[in-house]
């Protein structure tokens, strides 16, 4: 009986699964990750010399002047007017390559050092690992397989296994099913199509790369938004709403920063020490990526992430919003007194903070209200429900209207499929009155 019951649990949809490894499994994939890291972190930090050599390099070539990444003649020349040398680039460069991968690196390792007996997140932690140090740092592996051929064919492996794993993981996330069901053979399909990309990157499909990824990410997206609609738990939810909301800002400050870097032609002639801060900062946005994966496998309870989206999203329109205030009154001001006394003055900066101070904690109200209203509707309506019957409840003395309300109120904000109101016998100690509502809720969505 319980073999059954346990069985038509793990068949229905949107239950919490624990699929746990037993103890021979578990000694075997625990010692099969520390030869695959060993493996990975050991090329990578053989690829480490010739990387910072190949950067310290002064490449002469067409192909240079569009890599932002190599010395020219020119940027060394620039450089040098800074006091900076190529070993100073270089040194630079391959610091962060290596930060990219030792982040990557420690957040499988928290996941494998707590979850290492869950099938899921010992997968999410090998995927992780490998991606990390072969497939986002694969010029750092290139580096050695241009010096060493005989590296060549390994290196290229490892960022097959790190990209392919890493679109599986997506389709699996959270709960290590594929959910819909055709999701496995896209994984398949990944598998197969991966292998000219990677192997033969110079073969007549080269130019099908862009496109094959762009569909890769826009199926996982889908994959994800079905799964979350359809079978995901309540807890489960929470760890997709935290994976999504790293890869929402890490998208979002990439795209910026590319933007900077590509479009903007003050920041292409600023030289390469500007450069050099804003490849930093797109790392750093890109590994927001798997750091919001590792919290969303490694707690069991999550911390509710709609309280730090709904504040991003609050502070980041009040940033905005002040920073466009700001500079339109000093620019509105400065040419105001420019039209009056023929010159600039202070007064313009001192006027537009006194305004940023005033407009702060207004502003901020109303776009609360805004963020509330639009993305939180249950919960604004919820709150603002309760706020109502807290004001009545101060002036109300008939209990039956009382406790119509307390029903209603507790219908409105719980949305319970049953509600019922008792009353203790008056014949006790006090009156006491207490709601009854059903555990099941028809909105399945509830903090974790």
């Amino acid at each position: 009986m319980n073999n059954r019951r346990a069985s038509e649990d793990t068949a229905r949809p949107g239950t919490v699964q624990s699929a746990k490894l037993g103890s021979r499994q578990l000694v075997f994939t625990r010692v099969a990750w520390v030869a695959v890291a060993v493996l990975t972190l050991g090329l990578d930090a053989i690829s480490v010399p010739y990387y910072y050599m190949r950067d310290k390099g002064i490449c002469a070539s067409a192909a240079c002047a569009n890599d932002s990444g190599r010395l020219t003649p020119d940027r060394l020349r620039t450089l040098h007017e800074m006091g900076l040398s190529a070993g100073f680039y270089a040194g630079y460069d391959t610091a962060k390559e290596i930060v990219a991968v030792l982040v990557f690196a420690a957040v499988a390792a928290v996941i494998f050092r707590y979850r290492s007996d869950d099938r899921m997140a010992l997968f999410g932690s090998f995927t992780l690992l490998v991606f990390g140090g072969a497939a986002f740092s694969s010029d750092l592996l290139q580096a050695l397989a241009v010096a060493h051929h005989v590296f060549r064919f390994p290196t290229e492996f490892m960022n097959y296994i790190g990209q392919v794993c890493f679109i599986t993981f997506l389709y699996l996330f959270p709960d290590g099913r594929f959910a819909p069901n055709w999701t496995r053979w896209l994984a398949v399909a990944s598998g197969l199509l991966s292998v000219p990309f990677i192997f033969f990157p110079d073969s007549a499909l080269a130019f099908l790369n862009g496109p094959y990824i762009i569909g890769l990410v826009g199926t996982t997206v889908i994959a994800q938004v079905y799964r979350y609609r359809k079978v995901s738990s309540s807890a489960q939810r929470q760890q997709t709403k935290w994976v999504v909301f790293g890869v929402v800002v890490a998208g979002t400050g990439f795209s910026v920063m590319l933007t900077f870097v590509l479009f903007v032609p003050s920041v292409q002639q600023a030289g390469p020490l500007v450069q050099m801060g804003a490849s930093a900062l797109i790392n750093g946005f890109l590994l927001l990526i798997p750091i919001s994966i590792g919290v969303a496998m490694v707690r069991s309870r999550l911390y509710d992430v709609d309280v730090v989206i709904n504040r991003s999203l609050v502070y980041g329109a009040l940033t905005i919003s002040l920073v466009s205030v700001y500079f339109g009154v000093v620019v509105a001001l400065q040419y105001i007194f420019h039209a009056l006394t023929g010159g600039k003055s202070q007064l313009a900066v001192v006027a537009s903070t006194l305004a940023i101070a005033a407009l702060f904690n207004p502003l901020r109200r109303r776009v609360q209200a805004l963020v509330d209203r639009r993305f939180y509707r249950k919960k604004y309506d919820a709150a603002k429900t309760l706020e109502a019957f807290s004001a009545r409840l101060r002036n109300e003395t008939d209990l039956k209207e009382l406790s119509s309300d307390l029903v209603s109120v507790v219908n409105e904000t719980m949305q319970p499929e049953h509600v019922s109101l008792w009353l203790r016998h008056p014949g006790e100690v006090g009156r006491k009155t207490a709601v009854d509502a059903s555990a099941r809720t028809r909105d399945a969505e509830s903090s974790v």
